[in-house]
């Protein structure tokens, strides 16, 4: 049986963490998104089954992700692992990731790009552990004699640091990130562009520990004209700017600013 409470936020784990070791029974919990989570003490569920209770949810529920969340520690001092899933409804109409697959190039995903898009458009993948080795995994794709997509996300920025608000963490790992920016830079090719960006706002000074609703940010570097693209109606103007970049014709619903 799936526990019942509902509670917003990643607050919840530390406040039923001590209840769940007590009854066995799992952490069920949402947010503002689109999300079902389920999560569990890695020694009172070990992480395989609590990915199939993950399963079942995803079954029977019609939310954008169910997401598994393995925890450790002891007596209100939790700390997630690594082992975090996510389980994503298929997407509806073919995405980016699908019209590059279907042009013949690589669709490499770094990080939990694989689970967002359950699998779909994706020609290989590597699941990562955090921050630096999303970036190590990155550089070794693009070392590659590559063709295509690389789609990176960098899950600590978010997980770790954003939804706890901890702003020294946060702080911290951009401060990381922007050191290992130069080794990102030399492995790329003539004619690679790198688009830096986000999926959300998740701003660590705000009260709550929800997705914040600033607008993201976009830098791109390399084979580009350097312009001030302005603030954008849509954030389908990325994946059109790929598409036409890589000479796809997809039915994308954004303008390309390139």
């Amino acid at each position: 049986m799936l526990g019942n409470c509902v509670a917003s936020g990643t607050v919840i784990i530390n406040e039923l963490g001590d209840e769940h070791i007590k009854t066995g029974c799992p952490i069920v919990y949402t947010s503002a998104d689109s999300v079902f989570q389920i999560a569990a003490h890695e020694e009172i569920i070990p992480v395989d089954e609590l990915y199939e209770y993950c399963k079942i949810a995803r079954s029977m529920l019609s939310v954008g992700r169910v997401i598994a969340r393995p925890f450790i520690g002891s007596n209100g001092n939790y700390t997630r692992t690594e082992r975090r899933k996510d389980f994503s409804l298929e997407p509806p109409h073919p995405t980016l990731l699908d019209y590059v697959k279907s042009a013949g190039l690589e669709c490499a995903c770094v990080g939990k790009i694989e689970d967002i898009f359950a699998m779909r458009g994706i020609t290989k993948s590597v699941h990562t552990t955090n921050n630096h080795d999303g970036i190590e995994q990155t550089i070794a794709y693009l070392k590659e004699d590559f063709g295509g997509l690389i789609f990176t996300n960098l899950v600590d920025t978010d997980m770790l640091y954003g939804h706890r608000n901890d702003i020294k963490g946060f702080a911290s790992a951009l401060e990381y990130f922007d050191s290992r920016l130069p080794d990102i830079m030399a492995a790329m090719k003539e004619d690679d562009i790198l688009f830096i960006t986000a999926d959300h706002g998740c701003d660590p000074t705000t009260p709550s520990t929800d997705h914040s609703r600033e607008y993201i940010f976009l830098l791109g570097y390399g084979n580009l004209t350097p312009k001030d693209i302005g603030t954008r109606s849509t954030y389908a103007d990325i994946a059109k700017s790929i598409v036409q970049y890589l000479s796809i014709d997809a039915n994308i619903n954004g303008t390309s600013f390139l």
